[in-house]
């Protein structure tokens, strides 16, 4: 017999058994990637998900009667430091606002979430702000109140958030929920998100800032008579 042939019957082994381990693998970040929301649905009524091609799900639900959506967004462009894992909060509700505000920590210019780059007007930062937050509009002459911005000003002492949106079509909150690990990234290139889910602890502060910035701008906007 050929000494080639144990070699090649090895090869074909370590073959069969790496396809296996990457169908596997594979198997699993699909799963894990589909049940990231699955721990804050207790939070919602009725919560409806739907998962998105890159894996990740994005997830509707009713809480306290009010609307909210959720989606969570892979960032992997090579110009980030590391690739990120971004989290959309939305309380898709109307406001009777007439412009909209975007307050983004830190902006590239390259976030994947926003159009906050697209939005015309550049404002300056208040002084209840950190001075890295970049503020832009669609109409400066007609954003919420300086007031309203102070009084939830305290949202970005958590540096995880990313951008506040507010518009008449509702709010939003983004944050960064999640970084590749930086080891195995610089080594392996390897960039997986998702793997632990996102907590209801980490979620619900956020709801409920949303609900308490609508009932702001509901008290500051209503019409006296």
């Amino acid at each position: 017999m050929s000494p080639l042939i144990p070699l090649g019957l090895a090869f074909a082994a370590l073959g069969l058994w790496l396809a296996f381990t990457l169908f596997r693998e594979s198997r699993t970040r699909r799963a894990t990637r589909a049940a990231y929301f699955d721990a804050a649905k207790p939070l919602f009524d009725g919560g409806e998900t739907r998962v998105q091609p890159t894996g990740f799900p994005r997830m509707t639900g009713r809480r306290a009667g009010l609307a909210f959506d959720l989606q969570a967004i892979p960032d992997t462009l090579t110009f980030r430091k590391l690739p990120a894992l971004w989290v959309l909060v939305t309380l898709p509700e109307p406001l009777p606002l007439e412009a909209t505000l975007d307050l983004m920590a830190r902006p590239s210019g390259h976030e994947p979430f926003t159009r906050f780059a697209a939005l015309p007007q550049s404002l300056p930062t208040p002084p209840e702000l950190p001075k890295d937050i970049a503020i832009r509009s669609d109409d400066a002459r007609r954003i919420p109140s300086a007031d309203l911005v102070a009084r939830h000003a305290d949202l970005f002492a958590d540096p995880l958030v990313k951008e506040l949106v507010l518009s008449p079509k509702g709010l939003r909150i983004v944050i960064l929920a999640e970084e590749a690990d930086r080891g195995r990234f610089l080594i392996f290139r390897e960039a997986e998100m998702g793997r632990t889910p996102l907590s209801r602890a980490r979620l619900l502060p956020l709801l409920d800032r949303l609900v308490a910035l609508r009932d702001d701008i509901l008290l500051l906007t209503k019409d006296p008579a």
